[in-house]
Protein backbone atom coordinates (compact mmCIF):
# COMPACT_ATOMS: atom_id res chain seq x y z
CA UNK A 1 0.00 0.00 0.00
CA UNK A 2 2.89 2.33 0.68
CA UNK A 3 4.33 1.82 -2.77
CA UNK A 4 1.02 2.57 -4.40
CA UNK A 5 0.68 5.87 -2.46
CA UNK A 6 4.22 6.98 -3.32
CA UNK A 7 3.70 6.31 -7.00
CA UNK A 8 0.44 8.16 -7.48
CA UNK A 9 0.74 10.93 -4.88
CA UNK A 10 2.90 13.27 -7.02
CA UNK A 11 0.57 12.76 -10.02
CA UNK A 12 -2.48 13.36 -7.85
CA UNK A 13 -0.97 16.48 -6.31
CA UNK A 14 0.02 17.85 -9.73
CA UNK A 15 -3.47 17.19 -11.12
CA UNK A 16 -5.14 18.91 -8.16
CA UNK A 17 -2.91 21.97 -8.50
CA UNK A 18 -3.37 22.05 -12.28
CA UNK A 19 -7.18 21.93 -12.10
CA UNK A 20 -7.34 24.45 -9.25
CA UNK A 21 -5.27 26.90 -11.28
CA UNK A 22 -7.51 26.42 -14.33
CA UNK A 23 -10.71 26.80 -12.33
CA UNK A 24 -9.70 30.11 -10.69
CA UNK A 25 -10.87 33.25 -12.41
CA UNK A 26 -8.31 35.90 -13.10
CA UNK A 27 -9.38 38.93 -11.13
CA UNK A 28 -6.14 40.85 -11.67
CA UNK A 29 -7.99 43.64 -13.46
CA UNK A 30 -10.43 43.90 -10.56
CA UNK A 31 -7.54 44.24 -8.13
CA UNK A 32 -6.01 46.98 -10.30
CA UNK A 33 -9.29 48.93 -10.26
CA UNK A 34 -9.26 49.04 -6.46
CA UNK A 35 -6.17 51.29 -6.42
CA UNK A 36 -7.38 53.62 -9.19
CA UNK A 37 -9.74 56.44 -8.33
CA UNK A 38 -11.81 58.17 -10.95
CA UNK A 39 -10.81 61.81 -11.53
CA UNK A 40 -14.01 63.36 -12.75
CA UNK A 41 -15.38 66.85 -12.17
CA UNK A 42 -18.04 67.18 -9.50
CA UNK A 43 -19.74 69.82 -11.63
CA UNK A 44 -19.74 70.89 -15.26
CA UNK A 45 -21.26 73.91 -16.98
CA UNK A 46 -21.52 75.10 -20.57
CA UNK A 47 -21.77 78.75 -21.67
CA UNK A 48 -21.39 80.47 -18.32
CA UNK A 49 -21.86 84.17 -17.50
CA UNK A 50 -20.99 84.86 -13.84
CA UNK A 51 -21.14 88.27 -12.18
CA UNK A 52 -19.07 88.77 -9.02
CA UNK A 53 -20.22 91.53 -6.69
CA UNK A 54 -18.53 93.39 -3.86
CA UNK A 55 -20.64 95.57 -1.53
CA UNK A 56 -23.47 95.76 -4.05
CA UNK A 57 -21.37 96.72 -7.09
CA UNK A 58 -20.22 94.43 -9.89
CA UNK A 59 -16.51 93.67 -9.43
CA UNK A 60 -16.08 91.23 -12.33
CA UNK A 61 -17.92 89.43 -15.11
CA UNK A 62 -16.65 86.01 -16.19
CA UNK A 63 -17.65 84.46 -19.53
CA UNK A 64 -16.62 80.97 -20.65
CA UNK A 65 -17.97 78.29 -22.94
CA UNK A 66 -16.98 75.45 -20.55
CA UNK A 67 -16.31 75.14 -16.81
CA UNK A 68 -15.28 72.01 -14.91
CA UNK A 69 -15.51 72.08 -11.11
CA UNK A 70 -13.21 69.78 -9.11
CA UNK A 71 -14.27 70.86 -5.62
CA UNK A 72 -14.41 67.29 -4.26
CA UNK A 73 -10.67 66.58 -4.63
CA UNK A 74 -7.98 67.16 -1.98
CA UNK A 75 -6.70 70.33 -3.70
CA UNK A 76 -9.91 71.80 -5.21
CA UNK A 77 -9.83 73.79 -8.44
CA UNK A 78 -12.02 75.03 -11.27
CA UNK A 79 -10.88 74.54 -14.85
CA UNK A 80 -11.86 76.48 -17.96
CA UNK A 81 -10.54 74.29 -20.80
CA UNK A 82 -11.87 76.56 -23.57
CA UNK A 83 -10.60 79.77 -22.03
CA UNK A 84 -12.10 82.79 -20.33
CA UNK A 85 -13.13 86.35 -21.06
CA UNK A 86 -13.19 88.46 -17.88
CA UNK A 87 -14.09 92.09 -17.32
CA UNK A 88 -12.75 93.54 -14.06
CA UNK A 89 -14.21 96.76 -12.62
CA UNK A 90 -12.35 99.05 -10.22
CA UNK A 91 -14.07 101.21 -7.57
CA UNK A 92 -14.52 104.03 -10.11
CA UNK A 93 -16.05 101.74 -12.75
CA UNK A 94 -12.99 101.58 -15.02
CA UNK A 95 -12.69 98.30 -16.85
CA UNK A 96 -9.83 95.88 -17.39
CA UNK A 97 -10.35 93.04 -19.88
CA UNK A 98 -8.61 89.67 -19.49
CA UNK A 99 -8.67 86.91 -22.12
CA UNK A 100 -6.90 83.55 -22.33
CA UNK A 101 -7.30 80.24 -24.16
CA UNK A 102 -7.20 78.22 -20.91
CA UNK A 103 -7.56 78.99 -17.20
CA UNK A 104 -7.48 77.14 -13.91
CA UNK A 105 -8.41 78.63 -10.54
CA UNK A 106 -7.07 77.04 -7.35
CA UNK A 107 -9.53 77.55 -4.51
CA UNK A 108 -7.20 77.09 -1.52
CA UNK A 109 -4.49 79.48 -2.74
CA UNK A 110 -6.64 81.96 -4.66
CA UNK A 111 -4.23 81.75 -7.62
CA UNK A 112 -5.55 81.77 -11.18
CA UNK A 113 -3.30 80.35 -13.91
CA UNK A 114 -4.04 81.85 -17.35
CA UNK A 115 -2.50 80.13 -20.36
CA UNK A 116 -2.44 80.49 -24.14
CA UNK A 117 -2.55 83.89 -25.82
CA UNK A 118 -3.17 85.76 -22.58
CA UNK A 119 -4.12 89.38 -23.22
CA UNK A 120 -4.97 92.10 -20.73
CA UNK A 121 -6.35 95.43 -21.96
CA UNK A 122 -7.37 98.51 -19.99
CA UNK A 123 -9.48 101.50 -20.93
CA UNK A 124 -6.38 103.70 -20.49
CA UNK A 125 -4.61 101.95 -23.38
CA UNK A 126 -2.42 99.43 -21.51
CA UNK A 127 -2.07 96.07 -23.27
CA UNK A 128 -0.11 93.09 -21.99
CA UNK A 129 0.33 89.95 -24.09
CA UNK A 130 2.05 86.74 -22.94
CA UNK A 131 1.61 82.96 -23.07
CA UNK A 132 1.11 82.40 -19.33
CA UNK A 133 0.14 84.72 -16.52
CA UNK A 134 -0.79 84.16 -12.88
CA UNK A 135 -3.24 86.26 -10.89
CA UNK A 136 -3.15 86.38 -7.09
CA UNK A 137 -6.76 87.21 -6.19
CA UNK A 138 -6.03 88.10 -2.58
CA UNK A 139 -3.37 90.69 -3.45
CA UNK A 140 -4.87 91.61 -6.86
CA UNK A 141 -1.47 91.07 -8.45
CA UNK A 142 -0.48 89.61 -11.85
CA UNK A 143 2.89 87.96 -12.54
CA UNK A 144 4.78 85.81 -15.01
CA UNK A 145 8.32 84.70 -15.81
CA UNK A 146 7.44 84.18 -19.47
CA UNK A 147 8.16 86.49 -22.40
CA UNK A 148 5.76 89.41 -22.63
CA UNK A 149 4.95 92.47 -24.68
CA UNK A 150 3.60 95.51 -22.85
CA UNK A 151 2.14 98.51 -24.64
CA UNK A 152 1.15 101.71 -22.88
CA UNK A 153 0.60 105.31 -23.95
CA UNK A 154 4.32 105.85 -23.17
CA UNK A 155 5.52 103.17 -25.61
CA UNK A 156 6.11 99.44 -26.05
CA UNK A 157 8.47 97.16 -24.18
CA UNK A 158 9.26 93.46 -24.41
CA UNK A 159 10.96 91.24 -21.91
CA UNK A 160 10.93 88.13 -19.82
CA UNK A 161 9.28 88.39 -16.42
CA UNK A 162 6.84 91.01 -15.23
CA UNK A 163 4.55 91.59 -12.27
CA UNK A 164 2.01 94.36 -11.79
CA UNK A 165 -1.08 95.47 -9.91
CA UNK A 166 -4.41 94.88 -11.62
CA UNK A 167 -4.75 98.61 -12.33
CA UNK A 168 -1.22 98.82 -13.85
CA UNK A 169 -0.23 101.53 -11.35
CA UNK A 170 2.72 99.44 -10.11
CA UNK A 171 4.78 97.55 -12.70
CA UNK A 172 8.00 95.62 -12.18
CA UNK A 173 9.58 94.10 -15.28
CA UNK A 174 12.79 92.20 -15.89
CA UNK A 175 15.02 91.73 -18.92
CA UNK A 176 13.22 94.42 -20.92
CA UNK A 177 13.90 96.12 -24.21
CA UNK A 178 11.95 98.71 -26.17
CA UNK A 179 11.16 102.39 -26.37
CA UNK A 180 9.32 103.82 -23.39
CA UNK A 181 8.97 107.54 -22.59
CA UNK A 182 9.86 108.40 -19.01
CA UNK A 183 8.85 111.39 -16.94
CA UNK A 184 11.60 113.68 -15.59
Amino acid sequence: MTIYFKTYFPKLLFSALFFSILSCESNFKEVQKINVSEFNPSGEADTINVKYTDSGRIAAILLSSKMLDYSAVDFPFTEFPNGIDVTLFDAKGKKTFVKSNYAISYKKTGIIDLQGKVRITTEEGHVLATEQLYFDQKNEWFYTERHFEFTSPQGTSKGQGIDFSKDFKMINSQKISGDVATQN
